[in-house]
């Protein structure tokens, strides 16, 4: 399997475990892994996931598959779309409550789009100047389970790394927190009922 074609391209990656790993690939020789891990293989990472050669079953391309940082109100309009469908429609939450003080024009949205269809989303917000709150990560029902939630959250987190920011902080629901522990977050309080779940604020160090 030759993995520097992948380089830079969206890709689905199978692993011989059956982990699903959705994003943009980010690819590595085998003198690479050799000098870092003592395996001479080309590798793929993808955000905190090194993936070797032998360790992948199968890389998908997906072509039509993009990660947009929302700074149009078309773009913005597909982040409350993907909302609207996979959240306050399904958990019957007014839009009152699901579009709160913290959704403005200024508000940094993350945007998943499949053909130009919006699929996944998250809202991100300045808490001070060093933590970055990432929130409403909402991934469309048929879209789930294909690692395109993980994508979505990596996403905001190299944009508050690029904004200056140290750590990321969410607020999960409480029978979703082991989907964040996977990609490094912690859990930093205790459970509190909030307008519409249960949840824990989580924690992680992004530099």
């Amino acid at each position: 399997m030759e993995l520097l074609q992948y380089d830079q391209q969206m890709v689905r990656i199978t692993d011989c475990q059956g982990r699903v790993f959705t994003g943009i690939a980010e690819v590595f020789p085998w003198e690479y892994g050799m000098h870092e891990f003592a395996r001479e293989e080309e590798s793929i990472r993808m955000g905190m996931y090194q993936l070797f050669e032998s360790d992948i079953a199968q890389v998908e391309r997906l072509p039509d598959m993009k990660i947009l940082r929302a700074e149009e109100t078309w773009q913005q309009a597909g982040a409350y779309y993907v909302r609207i469908q996979a959240m306050a429609k399904k958990h019957h939450i007014t839009l009152r409550q699901e579009f709160d003080e913290h959704d403005t024009p200024v508000t940094k949205y993350i945007v998943v789009t499949d053909r130009d269809f919006p699929v996944a989303t998250a809202r991100l917000y300045p808490l001070n100047a060093t933590d970055m709150m990432i929130g409403r990560v909402v991934v469309l029902p048929e879209y789930r389970r294909l690692g395109i939630g993980t994508m979505t959250v990596l996403a905001c987190e190299a944009w508050a790394a690029e904004l200056g920011c140290r750590k990321t902080v969410l607020e999960s629901r409480d029978n979703k927190t082991a989907f964040y522990e996977q990609i490094g977050y912690e859990i930093c309080g205790e459970p509190e009922n909030g307008d519409t779940f249960r949840c824990i604020r989580m924690e992680k160090e992004i530099v």
